[in-house]
């Protein structure tokens, strides 16, 4: 096992430098940085414009300006920002403890909710309640998550308002006026949390329901239960364990994209993460901002897929890794 993870984690090095090139040209493809520096003030001279450009470097081709990136990054110089001049690090770092403030809780309340509702429905294959769930699953599923997220925004917000109910708040993570609280941040975090939560919940459920029937079918599932073993036993000792596998792929991919964020969901919901800081800094062409995000999301898929094969070795014993 040893030997395998250390291939792996030298696999992921040249996997990494490919997918920041690609990422790279990816970034430039949106447009010029320095023309939406200057969109705002349409006197800026020809030698203005050049002195920006030699300013940040983008008077050299792209190849070039991809090494000097490459070699500031490798040193943990990841730049700064093209529009507030703060250190991309410390830009992340501001907007990443509020993504997983968000991210954190809507994972664990959507596996609070798929767990136990995907092992009923499959305990209770065919019934009125599995029924129900499936038809649930594929709507919340099917759901856009733009639609869902101002679905529960104008009913929530906006109806329960008009009804004389207690309302919640539409977006940011705080009140404009007043303290910042606890409580405030809790309320804040409701309709975005749950615009996550029913999606992947939908689809969590979903895996785990195939995933406990398919082994409940199998010999060794029958065999246990020929030698006397009660049914929360083999559901405990068996079905669980090898019915998770399918599952842990998908948390753990869900797991890494935590620290990028819900983009759809952090803007309509105004949320100051990562999510938002991600297209704030496309609109801008923020390549530096850009970057940081995307070699830093794909870096910790890549690590997580290794999570993955680990415990897949773990939980099924005949996966063996040499």
């Amino acid at each position: 096992m040893g030997r395998y993870v250390v291939r792996r984690l030298l696999q992921a090095i040249p996997l990494l430098f490919v997918i920041s090139i690609i990422l790279f040209y990816a970034v430039f493809a949106l447009g010029d940085p320095v023309s939406r520096l200057i969109a705002n003030n349409p006197r800026t001279s020809e030698q203005d414009i050049a002195r920006i450009k030699k300013l940040y470097g983008l008077d050299k081709p792209v190849y070039q300006r991809y090494f000097v990136w490459a070699g500031n990054s490798l040193r943990g110089d990841w730049g700064s920002s093209l529009v507030t001049g703060e250190k991309v690090t410390s830009v992340l770092r501001g907007r990443l403890g509020n993504t997983l403030i968000l991210m954190v809780t809507a994972f664990l309340v959507t596996l609070l909710l798929a767990i136990p509702i995907g092992l009923i429905s499959a305990l209770r294959q065919y019934s009125r309640f599995d029924y129900f769930i499936t038809a649930l699953s594929f709507l919340f599923y099917s759901l856009p998550v733009f639609f869902l997220g101002f679905l529960l925004i104008y009913l929530f917000s906006v109806k329960f308002r008009e009804w004389g109910l207690p309302a919640l708040p539409s977006g940011k993570m705080y009140d404009v006026r007043g303290e910042r609280t606890l409580g405030q941040l809790f309320k804040h975090m409701i309709l975005p949390v749950l615009t996550i939560a029913l999606i992947n919940s939908a689809l969590y459920t979903r895996y785990l329901r195939s995933s406990v029937l398919e082994v409940m079918g199998q010999d060794y599932i029958r065999t246990a239960r020929s030698k006397g073993l009660m049914g929360s036993q083999v559901l405990r000792r068996h079905v669980m364990k090898n019915a998770a596998l399918p599952l842990v792929t998908l948390v753990l991919l869900q797991v890494a994209t935590l620290f990028s964020g819900a983009v759809v969901t952090e803007t309509i919901f105004a949320w100051p993460g990562m999510g938002l800081l991600f297209i704030d800094a496309a609109r801008n062409v923020d390549y530096p901002v850009l970057m940081g995000i995307l070699v830093a999301s794909s870096a910790l898929i890549i690590i997580f897929n290794l999570i993955a094969d680990i415990l897949y070795a773990y939980l099924d014993p005949r996966i063996k890794y040499s």
